[in-house]
């Protein structure tokens, strides 16, 4: 069995990503290994054709971002004690970019949390997991919410 020495932690920065991180941690803990903590916001570039100037979009994306890297800092902080991490913000589509940093970072494992989506939820909305045990190269554990 391949050696655990970096995971990669995807969340949404949810009320649910706080269970996420826990379960990241305690693997840290218990592997000796680091985590990388990062949150996906979308690009909107979908919506530059539909009237909609460039700039607005890029200004509302900016706004988006700044938001979360500030989050992004203070849910590490808070989240993940006694274990090397760090957060990084993404651009783009969720499992896209979590898969590409996952393999950019050489990630041994991604611990990642599921909507617990149904029925026709699920089938509009799809499943970011989904996509990401699908794709993976490496091992994911997946966090249902509890509630």
């Amino acid at each position: 069995m391949k050696e655990i020495k970096k995971i990669l932690c995807a969340v949404d920065l949810s009320e649910h990503s706080a269970a996420v991180a826990e379960y990241a941690t305690m693997l840290a803990k218990g592997l000796g290994a680091s985590i990388i903590v990062v949150y996906t916001a979308p690009s909107l570039s979908q919506y530059v054709g539909f009237h909609v100037p460039p700039n607005t979009i890029e200004n509302f994306v900016g706004e988006i971002v700044s938001g979360a890297e500030k989050s992004m800092d203070a849910f590490v902080a808070e989240n993940f004690p006694g274990v090397e991490a760090k957060g990084q913000v993404l651009i783009g589509y969720a499992a896209e970019e979590i898969l590409t940093r996952a393999n950019d970072e050489g990630a041994d494992l991604i611990v990642m949390g599921t909507h617990g989506r149904k029925g026709i939820d699920r089938i509009l909305f799809g499943s970011v997991a989904e996509k990401v045990v699908k794709n993976a190269s490496m091992p994911v554990l997946t966090v249902r919410p509890t509630n």
